[in-house]
């Protein structure tokens, strides 16, 4: 264990600092990170991050973030000014609400998955009187059930998760924004793991509130939330009497989103990394980047059922962005993911709800080929087998 001393300092306690351990150093090369998010990231990505930091309110990253937005708007399908915030993407879900509630007011929130729990735990730790539509885990938000709820009661927002990645199933946006746009309820929607790797028509579909982050599709490192509201949303967001806020407040973010700057200081670097990422899906083209997301996913969720993992969910809205594939009783989900690290350097995950040990899940998004998924079964191949040797021992 090496130490450390500020300089002219030596009545300071020496400061321990850890030495790498001799095994990170030789498989940091080769390490395969295959998550549902965050992402690896492209050289050309993290060389641009890399580059020396701007000023945040110099001319130089000005351009660099109408330029940004210019091409997100792309990816998102709306002519809304956007806000960027240093945040996770639970943070831009707590946002979302937090903007638009005021005292005791009711949500409607769509519930098929983890991400849908957290969006209600969050309206309630808000104070919100928050209704759930609860769908089985494995099954899409139904529009008709929902356009059912709001006949029943005013709600201030429905919440929809676009993408419901512990499940790898999405939600048609277009049906339910057309029950939804009418009304005098807003549409929320966390397109976090799902928005650069499949369609989003915000404008179009009438999602008023959009959320994302940088660390899956849009193949940036964590820290970048993203947000994007309709007018309508405005009305809700600058009434009087809303909830208190500050950082997240989106009254803040619209008015300095006029002058194309952030109202506090942004992640510099991410937003330089995001432009780059952002150039790489437009070189390729938007439609070609979708179309290869839902290829590779494709060919994955195939060969895993060769392997004898089946999908979990069993409708015909399976996510692109993420595979998630049933466990078979005889097998752990833990013991696939620690051993496929373990004999092959290869980051997946289960689940840590209730569907933990029951399923694996890699994510099938940003820069990937065929050969990441081709490699990605011959290591699960070799793993499922080692396994299997392991139990007629």
């Amino acid at each position: 264990m090496a130490t450390s001393r500020i300089a002219n300092s030596p009545s300071l306690i020496p400061i321990p600092i850890p030495v790498l351990p001799a095994c990170y150093l030789e498989c940091v090369n080769e390490y395969r990170l295959r998550l549902p998010g965050p992402t690896a990231i492209p050289e050309r990505v993290r060389q641009a991050i890399a580059r020396p930091v701007l000023s945040h309110r110099g001319p130089e990253f000005t351009a660099i973030l109408r330029h940004t937005e210019d091409m997100l708007q792309t990816v998102m399908g709306t002519r809304n000014h956007l806000f960027f915030f240093a945040s996770s993407g639970t943070g831009m879900m707590e946002a979302a609400l937090v903007n638009i509630l005021a005292p005791g007011e009711r949500l409607l929130i769509a519930v098929n998955g983890a991400w849908g729990e957290r969006f209600a735990d969050i309206g309630r730790s808000l104070g919100a009187q928050v209704d759930t539509i609860d769908f089985s885990w494995g099954y899409a938000p139904d529009a008709g059930e929902i356009q059912r709820r709001l006949a029943k009661a005013d709600y201030r927002a429905v919440v929809v998760v676009h993408n419901e990645s512990s499940t790898g199933v999405t939600a048609d946006l277009a049906a339910i924004g057309a029950v939804v746009k009418d009304t005098d309820t807003l549409l929320v929607v966390d397109s976090v793991s799902g928005l650069g790797g499949m369609e989003m028509s915000q404008d179009e579909w009438g999602v008023d509130i959009l959320i994302a982050a940088s660390q899956k599709c849009l193949m940036c490192p964590p820290g970048l939330g993203i947000v994007s509201m309709s007018q309508k949303a405005w009305s809700v967001v600058q009434r009087p009497g809303g909830l208190p806020r500050f950082y997240f407040d989106f009254r803040k973010a619209r008015a300095s989103s006029d002058k194309m700057e952030t109202p506090f200081t942004p992640p510099v670097s991410l937003i330089v990394g995001l432009r780059e990422a952002l150039q790489m899906i437009h070189e390729e083209g938007l439609d070609d980047v979708i179309e290869r997301h839902r290829r590779l996913s494709t060919f994955l969720q195939t060969g895993c059922a060769a392997l004898g993992l089946p999908p979990f969910s069993t409708t015909a809205e399976l996510s692109p962005t993420v595979v998630c594939m049933r466990v078979p009783e005889r097998l752990s989900g833990n013991d696939i993911v620690r051993t496929l690290y373990q004999r092959h350097n290869t980051v997946i995950t289960g689940s840590r709800n209730k569907l933990e040990d029951r399923v694996i899940r890699f994510g099938t998004m940003g820069q990937l080929t065929t050969g990441d998924i081709a490699t990605d079964l011959h290591y699960l191949e070799d793993t499922l087998h080692h396994l299997e040797a392991a139990r007629a021992r």
